[in-house]
C-alpha cells in the first residue's frame, strides 16, 4: 500500500487527493523531471482482479493514444513490488458534476438563470466535441460520458477524464487492426478537487457485467446491450449538455430499471419549458443528439461541435448587435432638414418591416421539429390479447378483449383500474367507433363471430340495452362528425347510410375487407385498413362521395403489413397509426396540416422506440394524450401431449414464431420472436446457435433430407420475398433465386436435389403456381397443371403435393406422377396451413380462425374424410405473426405457437408542434 512520504519508482507520493473502489489518486512529485503529477495505485485486494488489472491497463492504454488538451494526459503505467499505478497530468479544478451541482445551490438560493450561463456551456461543450472526435478519429469510444467523467481546470479547460470502460475499435493502420480491448466492467472511484482521470461515483447506479457504463448517461443501444460504436458516446454527450442547461438529470428514475425505461421510451421534459431563456438552437443540438434511433442521431462528433460552433457564434453576434450603441442620423440636423430625416425615418421603418416579414415568413415557413412521446403511463393489464379499436369517452376507455372462446366488450378508467364488462348480452362484441357526444358506442356483436362480419348494434354509455341498426351485417362501421351519416364495410364493399342504417346505398368496392374505419374530422374522407387474404394491412382512403378509393403511402412499407388502428387526432393534424416497418414496431405520426407556409409532412414519423408492440392507438379528446393497447413480445411453442391431454413446452426457454424439424428428430430450428432470426438447437432446446442475422426476417424453415442445410424464405427491408439456404452447422445464408418476384414455402424434395416452392397469397407480382429449383443447374421450372396453386407441401414419399388454392377455401391434391389435381376439402370459412403426417396418409389443415367450427383437421387421402383434430377451445389462445400458426412434431403430435405477451393499455404524453 502507498504511504504518505515513500518514493514509488521515481514519484514521491506528497498527500492523497482522492479515492474509491477502483484505487487511490496521490498528489506526488516527479523526482526527475521535477514536475508535480497525480500517481494512481491500484489497491492489492484488486490488482489480484483480472478484471479490475484489465480495465486499469485499458484506461491507459486508451488515453495513452490520444494527445489533445481537452483529454487528461497519461505520462506512464508502471509496477512497484507486485502493486500497478499510473502516472497523470494533475489537475487543479473541479469536475462538470461539481460545477453544475453549484450553480444549482446557487439558482435554490434565488440566483435566476439556467445551470450554466449559454457562453460557458457552449465553450465548454465545444471543447469536449473537440475531444470525443479526436477520440473517435482513433477508434476509442469512452462509453461512461457523464459530467463526473468530465473536469473542469481553473482556467475553465474540459478534460475528460477515466477510459477505464473504453472499447478500441478496429481500425486501418500500418500494421494491420487496433485490435479490440476486453469489455469486462468495473468500479468507481471519489474526487477531491486536485484530481486527475478516473472519477466515478460509487452511489450513481454503475451497472457492471455485459452492459457498461452508468446507467443515467447510457445510450438506449448500451442499455439494450447491443453492438455500440462512437454514437454511443453522443446520446451520453447530449444528456451531459441537458444537465448542464437545466441542473436537473435528462431521464430520473429511482432504480435501474426506471431509468432504462426513461431512457428507451422516454423524452426528458423540454429545456424551453424547464427555462425560456434557452436558445432553441440549443434545445434542438440536445434533442438531436439524445435520439433513440442512432440513425437520426448526429452521426459524428464533429458533426455536432459545428453545430454547437455556429450556435456560439449567432449567440455572441446577438450580444453584440444588442450591446451597439444606435446611431442617429439625426445628429447635428437643424430644423430646416426635418423633413429629410423623417424620410429617411420611413425608408428605414419600411425597411425593418420587410426584414420582419421575412423574418416572419422564415419563422412561419421553417420545418417544425418531429412530434415525440415525452412520457407513458400504465392504466392497466388486459387478462387476454386486445382486438379491434380503443375508444375513449373522455374518462373511460372501451377495447374488446379476447379470451379464446368470448370476446367480451371492457371498460377502464383513463386514470387506472381494473377493466370490467361493459355488460352486453354477446360473447363476441367488438366496438368500432363513439357518438361525437360520447355517449354511444357503434359495436359488432354476436354469440359466435363468422370469420367476416357481426351484426350491428348501438351501445348506450354507461350502460344499458344495445339495440340493432337495421339488420347490417358489418366488418367496419363509423359515424361521421356530425353523427347523420354511417359508413360500413361488409365484404370487400362499403356503404353510406342514415346514421340509424336507414337509405343504405353502396360506395365502392376495394381489393380487400375494409376494417376499422374512422372518418376525417371535416368528413371528407374515410380512411380504413384493407386487410388481405395473406394476413397484411394496408391503410386505404376514399372520399366521402366514393370516388377515389386508393393507397395511402404505396411503397413506404414492404411488405406492407402491420399498418392497423388509424386514426385523426381531433384537430385533423395529424394522422396516427401503428405499424412495424425495417423491424421497427410503434406509432407512427403524419402531420396532415401545415401552416400558411408550411408543406404538411409527406412521411410518417415514429413516434414510440420503445421495445413494446402497439396494435391500437386513439387521442384524449383534447389530443393531449394518446391511448395505446402495447404488449412486449414473447411466445412459446408448446406440443399437444396426447397421453396427458394437455399442451407442454416443446423448446423450453425459447421464444420462436416458427419450427422446423431434422430429418432423424434430433435437432430443431426455429425462428425466433420478435427477432426474426434463424436459430438451431436440440430438440430439448440445448446447444443454441444463431445462424441468420437481422435485418433478414425468416419464415417457414426447413431441413434438407441429409441435414446439411436448411432452406426458407425470407425478406430484407423494402424487398420481396426470396428463398434463401444456410448451413445448418452455422455460415453464409445464400439467396438462391435473383430478380423481384416473390418467392414462398420452399419444401425439399425427397433426394434433396431440387427445392418445390410457389408464390405469395395475394402476391401482384406473378400469379400463383408451383416451381421447382434444380439445386445442380440452379434452373427454375414451372410445374404444368399447378397454376392457381400455392402454400405447398410435399410428401415424404416425393408423390404428391398438397397445396391451397386461390380461392383460399380449397386444399388441392397434386399428383406428381399425373401432373393432374383433384380437391380435397372445401370449407368457406378458410383454409391455411397444411401439414402432411409422416406416414403419409393424412394431411393436417387449420379451418377457420373463430367460432365453433374452426380448429385443426385432418383430411384421408384414402377416401376425404375430414376429421377434427383439436377444437379452438382445446388449442386456447394461440397467433402469430401471421396468424394462428401450428405444425406436426417427428411423431405427428400438434405443435402451435403460443403467444404469451403480456397486453397492457398505456397513456402516452407527447407533444405534437
Amino acid at each position: 500500500m502507498v504511504t504518505i512520504g515513500e518514493t514509488v519508482s521515481h514519484y514521491r507520493v506528497l498527500e492523497k487527493v482522492g479515492g474509491g473502489g477502483m484505487g487511490v489518486v496521490y498528489k506526488a512529485e516527479d523526482t526527475k523531471l521535477h514536475r508535480l503529477v497525480a500517481l494512481k495505485s491500484l489497491p492489492e485486494h484488486l490488482a489480484k482482479n483480472r478484471q479490475s488489472l484489465e480495465r486499469f491497463q485499458r484506461e491507459a492504454q486508451a488515453a495513452s493514444a490520444l494527445n489533445h488538451p481537452n483529454i487528461c494526459t497519461i505520462h506512464d503505467i508502471d509496477e512497484c513490488e507486485g502493486q500497478p499505478f499510473m502516472v497523470m497530468e494533475l489537475l487543479d479544478g473541479q469536475t462538470l458534476k461539481e460545477l453544475i451541482g453549484q450553480r444549482a445551490l446557487r439558482t435554490a438560493a434565488g440566483e435566476q438563470g439556467p445551470s450554466l450561463q449559454t457562453e460557458q456551456l457552449l465553450d465548454l461543450a465545444i471543447q469536449i466535441a473537440d475531444a470525443l472526435d479526436a477520440a473517435h478519429s482513433k477508434g476509442i469510444i469512452h462509453r461512461d460520458i457523464k459530467p463526473a467523467n468530465i473536469f473542469v481546470t481553473q482556467r475553465g479547460q474540459p478534460k475528460i477524464l477515466d477510459f477505464g470502460l473504453a472499447k478500441l475499435a478496429p481500425l486501418p493502420t500500418p500494421g494491420g487492426l487496433i485490435p479490440r480491448l476486453a469489455t469486462e466492467g468495473g468500479g468507481k472511484e471519489a474526487r477531491g478537487t486536485v484530481a486527475p482521470t478516473a472519477s466515478i461515483e460509487p452511489a450513481h447506479l454503475t451497472s457492471p457485467g455485459m452492459v457498461l457504463g452508468t446507467v443515467a448517461y447510457m445510450s438506449p443501444e448500451q442499455a439494450r446491450g447491443e453492438d455500440l460504436d462512437a454514437r454511443t458516446d453522443l446520446f451520453s454527450f447530449g444528456a451531459v449538455l441537458y444537465e448542464m442547461a437545466t441542473g436537473k438529470s435528462a431521464f430520473n428514475g429511482t432504480t435501474p430499471a426506471t431509468i432504462f425505461h426513461a431512457i428507451l421510451g422516454q423524452a426528458p421534459v423540454s429545456l424551453v419549458q424547464l427555462d425560456p431563456t434557452t436558445p432553441p438552437k440549443l434545445e434542438e443540438i440536445i434533442n438531436k443528439a439524445l435520439e433513440k434511433d442512432r440513425d437520426l442521431r448526429y452521426q459524428s462528433a464533429s458533426e455536432m461541435r459545428a453545430d454547437l460552433k455556429r450556435l456560439k457564434r449567432d449567440t455572441e453576434s446577438a450580444r453584440v448587435a444588442a450591446a451597439a450603441p444606435v446611431s442617429t442620423a439625426a445628429t447635428g440636423a437643424t430644423w430646416r432638414t426635418a423633413r429629410h430625416l423623417w424620410r429617411r425615418v420611413a425608408i428605414a421603418l419600411a425597411g425593418v418591416a420587410i426584414i420582419a416579414a421575412a423574418v416572419l415568413v422564415y419563422l412561419l415557413a421553417r420545418p417544425l421539429p418531429p412530434p415525440r412521446v415525452t412520457g407513458t403511463r400504465r392504466i392497466a393489464r388486459m387478462q387476454g390479447a386486445g382486438l379491434g379499436r380503443l375508444l375513449t369517452d373522455g374518462t373511460r376507455l372501451y377495447f374488446t378483449e379476447f379470451l379464446g372462446d368470448r370476446g367480451p366488450l371492457m371498460q377502464v378508467s383513463v386514470e387506472g383500474g381494473e377493466p370490467v364488462p361493459v355488460g352486453s348480452p354477446f360473447r363476441f362484441e367488438a366496438a368500432t367507433d363513439i357518438s361525437s357526444n360520447r355517449s354511444e358506442l357503434l359495436v359488432g356483436g354476436a354469440d359466435a363471430p363468422t370469420p367476416a362480419v357481426l351484426p350491428l348494434w348501438i351501445q348506450p354509455l354507461p350502460g344499458g340495452s344495445p339495440r340493432r341498426v337495421e339488420d347490417l351485417l358489418v366488418s367496419g362501421a363509423a359515424w361521421s362528425p356530425n353523427g347523420k351519416k354511417l359508413v360500413y364495410a361488409r365484404g370487400p364493399e362499403l356503404y353510406l347510410a342514415n346514421s340509424d342504417g336507414t337509405k343504405s346505398r353502396k360506395l365502392t368496392a376495394v381489393p380487400g375487407m375494409p376494417v376499422w374505419l374512422h372518418w376525417s374530422p371535416d368528413g371528407k374522407v374515410i380512411r380504413f385498413t384493407l386487410a388481405k387474404t395473406d394476413r397484411s394491412y394496408l391503410l386505404w382512403e376514399v372520399s366521402a362521395d366514393g370516388s377515389n378509393p386508393h393507397q395511402l403511402y404505396a411503397g413506404w412499407n414492404r411488405p406492407a403489413a402491420e399498418q392497423r388502428s388509424a386514426v385523426w387526432t381531433p384537430d385533423g393534424r395529424y394522422f396516427l397509426f401503428t405499424a412495424e416497418r425495417d423491424n421497427k414496431r410503434g406509432i407512427w405520426a403524419v402531420r396532415e396540416k401545415g401552416g400558411p407556409f408550411r408543406k404538411p409532412q409527406q412521411e410518417p414519423v415514429l413516434l414510440t422506440t420503445d421495445p413494446i408492440d402497439y396494435v391500437s392507438v386513439t387521442p384524449s379528446i383534447d389530443g393531449k394524450e394518446l391511448y395505446a393497447v402495447g404488449r412486449l413480445l414473447k411466445s412459446e411453442l408448446e406440443r399437444f401431449d396426447a397421453q396427458a391431454r394437455k399442451f407442454v413446452s416443446l423448446l423450453p426457454g425459447v421464444s420462436a414464431s416458427d419450427v422446423g424439424f431434422s430429418r432423424d428428430g434430433q435437432s430443431a430450428t426455429y425462428v425466433a420472436w420478435p427477432e426474426g432470426t434463424l436459430w438451431r438447437c436440440r430438440m430439448d432446446g440445448s446447444q443454441q446457435r444463431q445462424l441468420t442475422l437481422p435485418p433478414l426476417s425468416i419464415v417457414n424453415p426447413r431441413w434438407s433430407p441429409d441435414g446439411e442445410q436448411i432452406a426458407f424464405m425470407g425478406y430484407l427491408p423494402q424487398k420481396p420475398w426470396k428463398i434463401y439456404v444456410v448451413p445448418s452447422q452455422g455460415g453464409a445464408a445464400r439467396q438462391l433465386i435473383q430478380g423481384g418476384q416473390e418467392e414462398g414455402d420452399p419444401q425439399w424434395s425427397p433426394n434433396g436435389n431440387q427445392l418445390l416452392f410457389g408464390g405469395i397469397e395475394d402476391s401482384s407480382s406473378q400469379p400463383n403456381a408451383l416451381h421447382l429449383l434444380d439445386l445442380k443447374t440452379n434452373r427454375v421450372s414451372t410445374i404444368p397443371g399447378s397454376e392457381g396453386l400455392w402454400s405447398p407441401r410435399w410428401s415424404d414419399d416425393g408423390r404428391y403435393v398438397a397445396a391451397l388454392t386461390d380461392q383460399k377455401t380449397q386444399l388441392a391434391l397434386f399428383n406428381f406422377v399425373t401432373h393432374k389435381r383433384e380437391i380435397l376439402v372445401e370449407n368457406s370459412a378458410g383454409i391455411n396451413l397444411p401439414s402432411w403426417s409422416h406416414d403419409g396418409k393424412y394431411v393436417y389443415i387449420r379451418v377457420g380462425t373463430f367460432g365453433a367450427d374452426s380448429g385443426i383437421f385432418r383430411v384421408r387421402l384414402s377416401d376425404h374424410k375430414l376429421e377434427r383434430a383439436m377444437s379452438n377451445r382445446e388449442l386456447g389462445r394461440i397467433w402469430g405473426p401471421y396468424g394462428p400458426l401450428f405444425g406436426l412434431t417427428p411423431n405427428d403430435s400438434v405443435w402451435v405457437m403460443r403467444d404469451t405477451s403480456p397486453n397492457e393499455i398505456y397513456a402516452l404524453d407527447w407533444e405534437a408542434p
